[in-house]
């Protein structure tokens, strides 16, 4: 895939599932993390909420909301623990260093938490690409809401009319959508279901 940078001036890009082959690892995590509750999570399941936050599934699944924090924090230990076998997407990466050369600015806007998207980037080595890392903590509500992505361009200090996102999820480009940025949907570039 060819992407045209010449109309903007930032890259917004989601992490989990659209820079990182992730998915794998994020719901064998969660997985785990939800054994000791006897909460069992398929893999089927999951892939067809791909996008949604760890709080949604967790009530979607009956998990009781005093219980979301602890799990959380459990799932992004055993994410951390792995996170030596997060593999980029190549493809992406191209695209990004393109970018880079082109003079656009460049960000990372995940629902993902904090301490996760850090040490995935800086397990990667994707940390030289990025002037910014939004993460669900900066934000209010996550996507499919823009405000993710509307902090990202606050931060590049770019109009939102002038980001071209990356996304892998329904949610996300629904995000973009309404951020009123231009997106391109990466899955059948890094998605072998597509």
């Amino acid at each position: 895939m060819t992407v045209d940078f010449t109309d903007y001036e930032a890259l917004v890009l989601d992490w989990d599932g659209t820079l990182v082959d992730s998915q794998y690892l994020n719901v064998t995590s969660l997985a785990a993390a939800l054994a000791p509750y006897d909460v069992p999570v398929e893999e089927g399941w999951y892939r067809q909420r791909i996008g949604t936050s760890t709080g949604d599934l967790l009530a979607e699944l009956g998990v009781p909301a005093a219980q979301h924090a602890e799990i959380i924090t459990r799932c992004g230990e055993l994410i951390i623990e792995s996170i030596s076998t997060l593999r980029p997407f190549l493809e992406v990466v191209r695209w990004v260093e393109a970018a880079r050369v082109g003079g656009l600015r460049c960000a990372v806007a995940s629902g993902g938490g904090g301490a996760v998207v850090r040490a995935g980037i800086a397990g990667t080595g994707l940390g030289r690409l990025f002037d910014v890392v939004v993460t669900r903590e900066a934000v209010s509500r996550g996507k499919p809401a823009p405000d993710l992505f509307l902090e990202a361009a606050r931060r590049l200090g770019v109009d939102a009319g002038q980001c071209l996102v990356l996304e892998d999820a329904d949610e996300g480009l629904a995000a973009a959508e309404a951020a009123g940025m231009d997106a391109v949907d990466v899955r059948p570039w890094v998605d072998p279901r597509w």
